[in-house]
């Protein structure tokens, strides 16, 4: 039981699209994140994914519409839901989902983390 500084965490690296464990319970993951540009489309076939903004804006853009979140605001994506996260400038985030959720849900490319590092 310990204090977890969210603003210390996200100061303690630098690389954009690859998300951090800061902790863990009941079998979920909450991780930070730096984002920057536009990631790819995708979806995660079991898993249901918050997205909680620390700093910045994000734009989650869905097949039908699009959300825009500011600092303080949050969205949880349903699973099987197609999404594209975007960020025209950087932006943090925590991210709650369940262990094992990869980031690039049901791509497998360059961006995607297999081996989260815990901070």
């Amino acid at each position: 039981m310990n204090v977890i500084d969210i603003t210390e965490k996200l100061n303690s690296f630098n690389q954009y699209w690859s998300p951090k464990v800061i902790a863990e319970l009941n079998g979920q993951h909450v991780k930070v994140v730096k984002l920057l540009g536009e990631f790819e489309w995708h979806f995660h076939e079991h898993e249901d994914e918050l997205f909680w903004v620390i700093r910045g804006t994000l734009v989650l853009h869905f097949r039908d519409k699009s959300v825009e979140l500011k600092s303080g605001q949050m969205c949880v994506i349903p699973k099987t839901v197609e999404h594209k996260p975007v960020a025209k400038e950087e932006c943090e985030v925590i991210l709650f989902e369940p262990a094992g959720t990869l980031n690039t849900g049901n791509l497998n490319n360059e961006r995607t983390v297999s081996k989260l590092e815990e901070i």
